[in-house]
């Protein structure tokens, strides 16, 4: 089977930006110990300082499914939901035959 590829942005109010870096910063630890996860990183972008992209890659879609609904991902959300700019944009990507 393929890994999945999966990117996501979450754009941070800007009042709440060291908030948004810190929940991140735990939920990358977290989220690696998760079976089927890969790889789990989380940047944040030097043009559009408060934009955060996490790049995953997860062993399969029932593994991403999983990561999806834990409880560390839900409380996060949960506890960050109000200091989020928008609603974080996930994109599972398809690979292009080059």
């Amino acid at each position: 089977m393929t890994e999945l590829h999966v990117v996501a942005t979450i754009e941070a109010k800007p009042e709440a930006v060291d908030q948004i870096r810190d929940a991140l910063k735990t939920l990358v630890a977290s989220s690696r110990t998760e079976e089927g996860c890969t790889s789990y990183d989380v940047y944040e972008s030097a043009a559009a300082p408060g934009t955060f992209v996490t790049v995953e890659v997860w062993a399969s879609q029932a593994d991403l499914d999983r990561h999806l609904q834990s409880p560390e991902l839900q409380q996060t959300i949960a506890g960050v939901s109000d200091k989020l700019a928008s609603a974080p944009a996930i994109h599972p990507l398809q690979a292009i035959a080059v």
